[in-house]
């Protein structure tokens, strides 16, 4: 069991039992954050700009980047700074890294890897091309910044970086199969990284949100279209009657969804906590699945999964 420490008046009281993450806001001190850098990824809306909006109110000098210029343009008329920045486009990764330790004279603090994007379907009607464009974007992209903004730390000794991940990083649900994948493959690699970076001064945190209101089903269209041969599919009745309802249907938010603003909470608390913690679960899915995974059968959990 964690030990929670409260401060009371001018004495400290020890209590046993679970530790809950109270909001950030309230959580962590707004203590030496002006000059502190950190480049966002995936800032044209939901997340991203969020978490831009309100670290830059906190003192943050926040790299607010996007996809297209255009959304980049319309950062900058906020006043923020905002390198374009395609996790498909090596080039794009290396001018916006270079950008920033120019602007900063080589001081990047934190990095919070956040684009992504989903390919809905099922497994068996997914081709290559498709999990290799997913994975370009939502896995090799975010690890080849991740490893182009470390240097940059270690030159320091210290940084963050945070990594949003998903309730899909912990169990998989049914039509999902492309983003789970790289999302499972996520979880991994940043697990071996953390470890790693143990006594560099560069700590490594995963945000796991479950429902969160964001564009992401509605951007998952294009890749749904350029990829899925759903009416040759052998379940194309599913495809017309499950999934391109929710898919192009009037937007409905989902049981237990949250605002953007629930996972830019935990990440000030991974940014500006003296110890942040590995692994935060943002909204009761993924608290729920994170026990439901531990105590129940593969088989159980199974048939949960399949209802959900």
């Amino acid at each position: 069991m964690d030990v929670v420490i409260a401060a009371r008046g001018a004495g400290v009281k020890r209590r046993r039992g679970r530790r809950r993450l109270q909001p950030a806001r309230a959580r962590v001190k707004k203590t030496g954050m002006t000059g502190r850098s950190i480049l966002i990824t995936g800032c044209s809306s939901g997340i991203g700009l969020d978490a831009a909006r309100t670290l830059r109110a906190r003192g943050w000098r926040v790299f607010a980047s996007c996809r297209k210029e255009e959304d980049c343009a319309r950062l900058r008329a906020e006043g923020f700074e905002s390198p374009r920045l395609d996790y498909a486009d090596e080039a794009s990764i290396a001018q916006a890294v270079a950008e920033m330790a120019e602007a900063t004279g080589g001081r990047i603090d934190a990095l919070f890897n956040n684009g992504a994007f989903a390919c809905p379907a099922l497994v068996e009607d997914l081709p290559r091309g498709a999990l290799r464009e997913i994975f370009e974007v939502n896995l090799f992209g975010w690890h080849d910044l991740t490893r182009q903004v470390i240097p940059h730390m270690r030159a320091r000794g210290q940084g963050r970086i945070v990594q949003c991940s998903s309730v899909l990083g912990l169990v998989a649900l049914g039509w999902r199969g492309a983003y789970v994948s790289t999302k499972f493959a996520l979880e991994g690699l940043t697990d071996a990284l953390r470890i790693e970076m143990r006594g560099t001064g560069i700590h490594v945190s995963l945000i796991e949100p479950g429902p969160i209101t964001t564009r992401i089903r509605e951007n998952a269209r294009a890749p749904f279209e350029r990829w899925i041969d759903w009416e040759g599919a052998a379940r194309a009745e599913e495809y017309r009657t499950k999934l391109r309802p929710r898919l192009y249907g009037e937007y409905r938010r989902d049981r237990f969804e949250l605002p953007p603003s629930a996972v830019t909470a935990r990440l000030i608390h991974a940014l500006e906590a003296q110890r942040p913690k590995p692994r935060y679960h943002v909204t009761t899915p993924t608290l729920l699945m994170a026990v439901l995974r531990r105590i129940l059968p593969v088989r159980a959990l199974d048939r949960v999964l399949a209802r959900a």
